[in-house]
């Protein structure tokens, strides 16, 4: 994929949520901007975002930082919502498509 169409794939998956969306539940860490780091569980994950389970309102626009495990550092997100104990994130920068496989083979061998 070239550099324009990267653009335009990240500007509809942003604007639109049309990201392909994979239902799972992987334990992980999330930091939020000026607050220590929390145990959560990834419930969705996609090449532009994230839901996870976070009991304590988070403000949209707030920075985070998501680790999950088995990837090296932490991944850098926007709070788009909190609702009923869960937050939706926008990484900063897409997945690229063989990171997110890795991390979705990975869980899925794990969870066997």
């Amino acid at each position: 994929m070239d550099h324009t169409q990267q653009e335009r794939y990240a500007a509809a998956a942003q604007e639109d949520r049309s990201a392909v969306r994979n239902r799972i539940s992987i334990p992980a860490t999330l930091r939020p901007s000026g607050a220590k780091s929390l145990q959560t569980a990834v419930r969705d994950l996609s090449l532009s975002g994230f839901s996870a389970t976070v009991m304590n309102p988070i403000a949209p626009r707030t920075m985070c930082w998501l680790t999950l495990p088995g990837k090296e550092g932490a991944l850098p997100a926007k709070v788009v919502w909190w609702e009923n104990g869960l937050v939706g994130c926008a990484f900063e920068h897409l997945l690229e498509p063989a990171d997110l496989d890795a991390i979705m083979t990975r869980w899925n061998r794990d969870r066997r």
